[in-house]
């Protein structure tokens, strides 16, 4: 029914909100332990004007006047199997998941920009290409919630926003559709076609 979905999608933000709370905290707390190091630490790309404003400090300042011109990123996978888990259909499928997607990920990126602006950091959102954790995650994920279809069947989760690999579409709308995703992810976004 429309409000148990309803509910269902309002459960679903809450936890993404609760995780990227989670993740701003880790990065900020990243940061301020990267901050307090010191310039004598890192003598090769600070004595060498690698990194912007290195040169104006002394070899015992802190470096985080330094490290703020860095990005702070939280990535995403699995964008795919997360529509398929909310509407059992990924963005390949449907306007309507290609819809939602855009709305989660857009969902993603301004909260990335509401970091920025209240902590004065360049935080920002990636669309990770992830081959590893694609295929930790679904392990850990398969032995808690058993093996669901389009979801934990595979041996790897989809990275970042991309159409599944397995998913029989045109390379033209491929593109298309996974276009819209690459003007959120201002971390870094990439697409690509597999060809026989």
């Amino acid at each position: 029914s429309a409000s148990l979905m309803a509910a269902r999608m309002v459960l679903f933000f809450d936890l993404l909100d609760r995780k990227i709370d989670l993740v701003i905290q880790q990065l900020l707390d990243r940061f301020r332990i990267q901050g307090q190091k010191k310039v004598l630490n890192f003598p090769f790309l600070m004595g060498q004007g690698v990194w912007l404003d290195s040169e104006k400090l002394g070899s015992n300042d802190e470096i985080a006047e330094v490290l703020k011109h860095g990005t702070l990123t939280i990535g995403f996978i699995g964008l795919a199997e997360t529509l398929t888990a909310l509407i059992g259909q990924h963005h390949g499928q449907s306007e309507y998941a290609q819809n939602l997607g855009l709305e989660i990920i857009g969902h993603m990126r301004q909260r990335m920009d509401e970091a920025t602006e209240k902590y004065h950091l360049n935080f920002s959102l990636i669309a990770t290409p992830a081959e590893g954790l694609s295929g930790r995650f679904t392990k850990i994920d398969k032995k808690i919630f058993g093996e669901l279809e389009g979801i934990t069947d595979r041996e790897y989760y989809t990275n970042s926003f991309h159409i599944p690999v397995y998913y029989h579409i045109r390379a033209f709308d491929k593109i298309r559709l996974e276009a819209p995703y690459h003007a959120l992810t201002n971390g870094g976004h990439i697409s690509y076609i597999e060809m026989d």
